[in-house]
């Protein structure tokens, strides 16, 4: 009985160290091959990744859109801040409020992007040089509009900020529609994502406060 014991064992260590042999071979086999690939698959990617990153993966298309859109919020800044002054509205004023505390921080956010892409930042803008720029971006006031919204108040004024913002929101969806179309920085097409749809529910809005809907 002892001695069966004893010839199970040794054949139990026998086939154990056969075993352990063959998958330390096959490890070595496996971890210089393993090594191999991810060496390869390392060489293959890490070069892409940091290239794309250089790059910043912007287009010409993601440049207009932060240049020309930065130019474009300011102005309904300025609109809105008129409106915390002058308008009679409580409901106009609480909207003038949202529409600065959103844009406001947008216009940093392009201007930072414009800057790490190396490109200039738009100078602000007044008067006849905002006149020039309404023909190029749509909705944006002329500087004979902003003039005519400066000089008015009350119920008058209320109106004429309402019927620009509206035209101006609408020129602004319109840019925005054309960076998701064609732009390739994912912040910027998600930031027009953003502007399409927080300022088509203000043109809804507006238009509620006009009578229009």
């Amino acid at each position: 009985m002892t001695a069966h014991r004893a010839f199970v064992r040794r054949t139990a260590l026998s086939v154990t160290a056969g075993a352990a042999v063959l998958v330390l071979a096959a490890c070595g086999s496996d971890s210089g091959s393993g090594g191999h690939d991810m060496g390869s698959m390392e060489s293959d990617s890490s070069p892409t990744a940091t290239a794309s990153a250089k790059a910043g993966d912007h287009n010409d298309a993601d440049v207009d859109f932060s240049k020309e859109m930065i130019q474009h919020h300011r102005q309904a800044v300025d609109m809105a801040e008129l409106a915390a002054d002058r308008a009679s509205s409580q409901e106009v004023k609480d909207l003038a409020t949202k529409v600065k505390g959103a844009q406001d921080p947008e216009i940093k956010t392009m201007s930072g992007w414009l800057t790490s892409w190396g490109e200039d930042v738009p100078e602000e803008m007044s008067g006849a040089m905002d006149h020039d720029m309404s023909s190029a971006m749509p909705g944006m006031m002329s500087g004979t509009d902003m003039d005519k919204l400066e000089k008015a108040s009350g119920a008058e004024f209320d109106t004429m900020f309402l019927t620009m913002m509206v035209e101006h929101h609408e020129g602004a969806v319109e840019m925005a529609e054309t960076e998701k179309a064609d732009g390739t920085y994912g912040p910027a097409t998600k930031l027009a994502d953003d502007v399409v749809t927080a300022q088509t529910a203000e043109i809804k809005q507006m238009n509620k406060m006009l009578g229009k809907s």
